[in-house]
């Protein structure tokens, strides 16, 4: 009976765990290049009310979020200027960035989706990195 509490307790901290956001881009591509990772970037604006639905309708989805596990997940504000400085050039926001570990851009997204369109941009980027 031990052994099945335990075991019920371990998947549900699997199936509720959230994804980690890094803040620092440093940080978040050091680790992306330790743990051969993608790294997605979600450029937010804080007065942009498209970024704000999209990081709680879209990236707090429950399929997008399991999507999204493998990779490293960097999470920056527009206004942050210093870490601007260390990303490709913004154009707008909400932007995401799927970039490999040395900053070579794999897919930029801008604007708002739906989870679906989402999906099909996470698949688009594994298949180049699949190739």
């Amino acid at each position: 009976m031990k052994k099945i509490l335990i075991f019920l307790l371990f998947i549900t901290v699997i199936l509720t765990a959230e994804v980690t956001w890094q803040k620092e881009v440093p940080v978040a591509f050091d680790l992306a290049k330790k743990e051969h990772k993608i790294v997605m970037v979600f450029i937010e604006g804080e007065n942009c009310r498209w970024c704000k639905k999209m990081k709680h309708r879209i990236l707090s989805d429950e399929k997008v979020e399991k999507r999204l596990q493998p990779y490293t997940l960097l999470k920056v504000m527009r206004e942050n200027k210093e870490a601007a400085k260390l990303l490709p050039e913004i154009q707008g926001v909400p932007t995401i960035f799927f970039m490999d570990a040395e900053k070579n851009i794999l897919q930029e997204v801008i604007g708002y989706f739906d989870v679906d369109d989402f999906i099909s941009y996470i698949d688009s980027v594994e298949k180049k990195v699949k190739k």
